[in-house]
């Protein structure tokens, strides 16, 4: 076998940029506050972390852009929380939100994480911020560490 890389989970020397939608923001707060935690249990020091915040989910993406493009960041992880109401709105904003993050990391060449909750009450909400099914802010903190680490040993190969 040739090749095989195996991303590690430090976070030292990496620069993370996190993306944070206000709407809903008690649900954001909790998974921006776990994914710090995570990134500076990885060894991220404070000045490798940026916390930017949007009006909601659908600002995300350009933002994210913004921040991916900068050539500051070695991640950009993206959060906010949709919560289904009586029509179709949350759908189109998650979709949305959803395909414009992939666009962003595709055309930047920067991993963007797609934290970002589509629920269909605050029950749920809940239960994925720190309830009964964990923090989404902490998984996406460590993909976003495993990304940023395999961009850097990809392109040193």
């Amino acid at each position: 076998m040739g090749l095989e890389v195996v991303p590690g989970h430090d976070a030292h020397g990496h620069r993370y940029c996190l993306v944070a939608a206000r709407f809903n923001q008690v649900y954001v707060e909790r998974m921006v506050q776990s994914a710090l935690d995570v990134l500076r249990g990885r060894g991220a020091g404070d000045d490798d972390l940026a916390v930017v915040w949007v009006p909601g989910s659908f600002e995300l993406p350009l933002a994210c852009r913004w921040a991916a493009a900068s050539g500051r960041y070695d991640a950009v992880l993206a959060f906010g929380a949709i919560v289904q109401g009586e029509t179709d709105h949350a759908r189109i904003v998650a979709d949305l939100s959803a395909r414009g993050l992939l666009q962003v990391m595709m055309e930047t060449d920067v991993p963007v994480l797609n934290g970002v909750l589509a629920v269909r009450d605050a029950e749920q909400a809940a239960a994925r911020t720190g309830g009964k099914l964990g923090n989404r802010g902490a998984e996406v903190a460590l993909a976003a560490v495993q990304m940023g680490r395999l961009r850097r040993e990809l392109r040193a190969k």
